[in-house]
Protein backbone atom coordinates (compact mmCIF):
# COMPACT_ATOMS: atom_id res chain seq x y z
CA UNK A 1 0.00 0.00 0.00
CA UNK A 2 0.92 3.73 -0.28
CA UNK A 3 -0.01 6.45 1.89
CA UNK A 4 -2.64 8.64 -0.13
CA UNK A 5 -1.63 12.70 0.15
CA UNK A 6 -4.51 13.19 2.54
CA UNK A 7 -3.50 10.17 5.18
CA UNK A 8 0.58 11.42 3.96
CA UNK A 9 -0.67 14.69 5.56
CA UNK A 10 -2.43 13.88 8.18
CA UNK A 11 0.20 11.40 9.33
CA UNK A 12 2.83 13.78 8.72
CA UNK A 13 1.23 16.27 10.84
CA UNK A 14 0.78 13.93 13.74
CA UNK A 15 4.41 12.66 13.46
CA UNK A 16 5.99 16.16 13.57
CA UNK A 17 4.13 16.75 17.01
CA UNK A 18 5.48 13.54 18.37
CA UNK A 19 9.07 14.12 17.35
CA UNK A 20 9.24 17.58 18.55
CA UNK A 21 8.73 16.14 22.20
CA UNK A 22 12.26 14.71 22.32
CA UNK A 23 15.56 16.65 22.40
CA UNK A 24 16.86 13.63 20.12
CA UNK A 25 14.35 12.64 17.18
CA UNK A 26 15.33 8.80 17.01
CA UNK A 27 13.87 8.71 20.23
CA UNK A 28 10.48 8.99 18.69
CA UNK A 29 10.37 5.52 17.09
CA UNK A 30 8.42 3.85 19.35
CA UNK A 31 5.52 6.26 19.38
CA UNK A 32 5.94 6.90 15.77
CA UNK A 33 5.61 2.79 14.91
CA UNK A 34 2.75 3.11 17.20
CA UNK A 35 1.26 6.42 14.99
CA UNK A 36 1.27 4.40 11.50
CA UNK A 37 -0.02 1.16 13.68
CA UNK A 38 -2.74 2.83 13.71
CA UNK A 39 -3.64 4.17 10.67
CA UNK A 40 -2.95 0.15 9.18
CA UNK A 41 -4.08 -1.69 11.82
CA UNK A 42 -0.11 -3.27 11.67
CA UNK A 43 2.63 -2.02 11.22
CA UNK A 44 3.32 -1.78 7.07
CA UNK A 45 6.47 -2.02 4.55
CA UNK A 46 5.01 1.76 4.17
CA UNK A 47 4.62 2.71 7.11
CA UNK A 48 8.23 1.69 8.70
CA UNK A 49 9.74 3.64 5.39
CA UNK A 50 7.27 6.67 6.69
CA UNK A 51 9.27 6.25 10.11
CA UNK A 52 12.84 5.90 8.84
CA UNK A 53 11.85 8.94 6.35
CA UNK A 54 10.88 11.18 9.07
CA UNK A 55 13.22 10.59 11.68
CA UNK A 56 16.15 10.30 8.95
CA UNK A 57 17.48 6.75 10.07
CA UNK A 58 17.62 3.36 7.93
CA UNK A 59 14.57 1.30 7.21
CA UNK A 60 16.90 -1.52 8.56
CA UNK A 61 16.99 0.46 12.09
CA UNK A 62 12.92 0.42 12.37
CA UNK A 63 12.53 -3.25 11.17
CA UNK A 64 15.17 -3.99 13.69
CA UNK A 65 13.35 -2.46 16.46
CA UNK A 66 9.58 -3.24 15.26
CA UNK A 67 10.25 -6.76 14.83
CA UNK A 68 11.68 -6.81 18.56
CA UNK A 69 8.36 -5.71 20.39
CA UNK A 70 5.10 -7.46 20.25
CA UNK A 71 2.79 -4.87 20.32
CA UNK A 72 4.02 -3.64 17.03
CA UNK A 73 2.19 -6.11 15.07
CA UNK A 74 3.60 -7.82 11.58
CA UNK A 75 0.35 -8.58 10.14
CA UNK A 76 -3.40 -7.11 10.57
CA UNK A 77 -4.79 -7.02 13.91
CA UNK A 78 -8.37 -7.54 14.43
CA UNK A 79 -10.79 -4.62 15.34
CA UNK A 80 -10.93 -6.18 19.01
CA UNK A 81 -7.77 -7.56 19.68
CA UNK A 82 -7.72 -10.29 22.62
CA UNK A 83 -4.51 -11.09 25.08
CA UNK A 84 -5.12 -13.95 27.49
CA UNK A 85 -2.08 -14.38 30.24
CA UNK A 86 -0.80 -17.74 29.93
CA UNK A 87 1.87 -16.52 33.03
CA UNK A 88 2.59 -18.64 35.91
CA UNK A 89 -0.64 -17.67 37.98
CA UNK A 90 -2.77 -16.88 35.32
CA UNK A 91 -2.22 -20.37 33.96
CA UNK A 92 -2.54 -21.71 37.24
CA UNK A 93 -5.70 -20.16 37.79
CA UNK A 94 -7.31 -21.26 34.48
CA UNK A 95 -5.44 -19.05 31.72
CA UNK A 96 -4.40 -22.50 29.98
CA UNK A 97 -7.67 -23.64 29.78
CA UNK A 98 -9.18 -20.53 28.79
CA UNK A 99 -6.64 -20.04 26.02
CA UNK A 100 -7.23 -23.83 24.76
CA UNK A 101 -10.89 -23.43 24.70
CA UNK A 102 -11.13 -19.80 23.01
CA UNK A 103 -8.58 -20.75 20.34
CA UNK A 104 -10.96 -23.60 19.53
CA UNK A 105 -13.84 -21.53 19.73
CA UNK A 106 -13.12 -18.00 17.61
CA UNK A 107 -11.22 -20.63 15.09
CA UNK A 108 -7.66 -18.78 15.37
CA UNK A 109 -4.70 -18.90 17.51
CA UNK A 110 -1.76 -16.63 18.58
CA UNK A 111 -1.76 -13.88 16.62
CA UNK A 112 -4.15 -14.32 14.00
CA UNK A 113 -7.44 -12.73 13.35
CA UNK A 114 -10.53 -13.98 12.65
CA UNK A 115 -11.97 -13.62 8.58
CA UNK A 116 -14.03 -10.92 9.19
CA UNK A 117 -11.35 -9.03 10.69
CA UNK A 118 -13.14 -8.27 14.14
CA UNK A 119 -11.04 -10.17 16.28
CA UNK A 120 -7.28 -11.30 16.93
CA UNK A 121 -5.80 -13.31 19.63
CA UNK A 122 -2.59 -13.41 21.30
CA UNK A 123 -0.85 -15.27 24.20
CA UNK A 124 0.49 -12.50 26.17
CA UNK A 125 3.58 -13.51 29.31
CA UNK A 126 2.05 -10.91 31.68
CA UNK A 127 -0.81 -8.77 32.30
CA UNK A 128 1.35 -7.64 35.45
CA UNK A 129 -2.59 -7.97 37.28
CA UNK A 130 -1.84 -10.50 39.09
CA UNK A 131 -4.16 -10.06 41.69
CA UNK A 132 -7.17 -10.60 39.11
CA UNK A 133 -5.96 -13.86 37.68
CA UNK A 134 -7.18 -14.67 35.41
CA UNK A 135 -6.88 -12.10 33.39
CA UNK A 136 -7.48 -11.26 29.58
CA UNK A 137 -7.22 -7.85 27.32
CA UNK A 138 -8.74 -6.07 24.84
CA UNK A 139 -6.78 -3.67 23.30
CA UNK A 140 -4.53 -3.21 26.11
CA UNK A 141 -7.89 -2.75 28.72
CA UNK A 142 -8.54 -5.12 30.97
CA UNK A 143 -11.00 -8.07 32.07
CA UNK A 144 -10.18 -9.61 34.93
CA UNK A 145 -10.88 -12.80 36.46
CA UNK A 146 -11.68 -14.33 33.73
CA UNK A 147 -13.35 -18.19 33.28
CA UNK A 148 -13.84 -20.37 29.76
CA UNK A 149 -17.23 -19.34 29.42
CA UNK A 150 -16.91 -15.68 29.96
CA UNK A 151 -13.95 -15.17 27.89
CA UNK A 152 -16.31 -17.30 24.83
CA UNK A 153 -18.87 -14.77 25.79
CA UNK A 154 -16.87 -11.41 25.44
CA UNK A 155 -15.66 -12.29 22.32
CA UNK A 156 -19.08 -13.08 21.19
CA UNK A 157 -19.99 -10.02 22.32
CA UNK A 158 -17.51 -7.94 20.72
CA UNK A 159 -18.27 -9.35 17.12
CA UNK A 160 -21.98 -8.96 17.56
CA UNK A 161 -21.25 -5.14 18.13
CA UNK A 162 -22.55 -5.30 22.17
CA UNK A 163 -21.57 -2.62 24.45
CA UNK A 164 -18.54 -4.16 25.78
CA UNK A 165 -16.93 -2.63 29.10
CA UNK A 166 -13.48 -2.88 30.47
CA UNK A 167 -13.13 -4.26 34.29
CA UNK A 168 -11.24 -1.13 35.40
CA UNK A 169 -10.50 1.78 33.25
CA UNK A 170 -12.85 3.50 30.73
CA UNK A 171 -16.56 3.08 30.58
CA UNK A 172 -15.83 2.64 26.27
CA UNK A 173 -13.75 0.10 24.66
CA UNK A 174 -11.70 1.78 21.82
CA UNK A 175 -10.54 -0.06 18.74
CA UNK A 176 -7.20 -1.30 18.24
CA UNK A 177 -6.22 1.02 15.75
CA UNK A 178 -7.84 3.98 18.54
CA UNK A 179 -5.53 2.43 21.15
CA UNK A 180 -2.26 2.36 19.04
CA UNK A 181 -3.15 6.49 18.59
CA UNK A 182 -2.91 6.79 22.24
CA UNK A 183 -0.38 4.74 22.66
CA UNK A 184 1.42 6.90 20.07
CA UNK A 185 1.21 9.76 22.13
CA UNK A 186 -2.39 11.46 21.02
CA UNK A 187 -4.60 11.16 23.97
CA UNK A 188 -8.45 10.18 23.59
CA UNK A 189 -8.73 12.36 26.90
CA UNK A 190 -10.21 8.65 28.82
CA UNK A 191 -7.33 8.24 30.50
CA UNK A 192 -8.81 8.92 33.96
CA UNK A 193 -12.43 7.54 33.32
CA UNK A 194 -12.76 4.48 36.02
CA UNK A 195 -11.02 3.12 38.57
CA UNK A 196 -6.98 2.09 37.64
CA UNK A 197 -7.35 -0.02 40.75
CA UNK A 198 -9.93 -2.17 42.78
CA UNK A 199 -10.54 -5.12 44.80
CA UNK A 200 -7.84 -7.23 45.50
CA UNK A 201 -5.08 -4.43 44.37
CA UNK A 202 -6.43 -2.37 47.18
CA UNK A 203 -6.28 -4.61 49.97
CA UNK A 204 -2.84 -3.71 51.33
CA UNK A 205 -3.55 -0.30 51.52
CA UNK A 206 -6.67 -1.03 53.65
CA UNK A 207 -4.31 -2.83 55.63
CA UNK A 208 -1.85 -0.33 56.29
CA UNK A 209 -4.49 2.73 57.16
CA UNK A 210 -5.85 0.59 59.60
CA UNK A 211 -3.10 -0.04 61.41
CA UNK A 212 -2.04 3.59 60.89
CA UNK A 213 1.34 2.14 58.92
CA UNK A 214 3.07 4.97 57.04
CA UNK A 215 5.84 4.80 54.68
CA UNK A 216 9.09 5.78 56.04
CA UNK A 217 10.20 9.60 55.70
CA UNK A 218 13.02 10.42 53.11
Amino acid sequence: MTYSPEVRERLERDAKEIIGRYPKTRSALLPLLHLVQSEDGYVTDDGQEFCAEMLGVSKAEVTGVATFYTMYKRKPAGEFHVGVCINALCAVMGGDQIWDELTEHVGVGHEEATPDGKISLERLECNAACDFAPVMMVNWEFFDNQTPDSAKQLVDDLRDGKDVRPTRGPKRLCSFKEASRVLAGLPDDLAGDGPSAAGASLEGLKVAKAKGWKAPEA
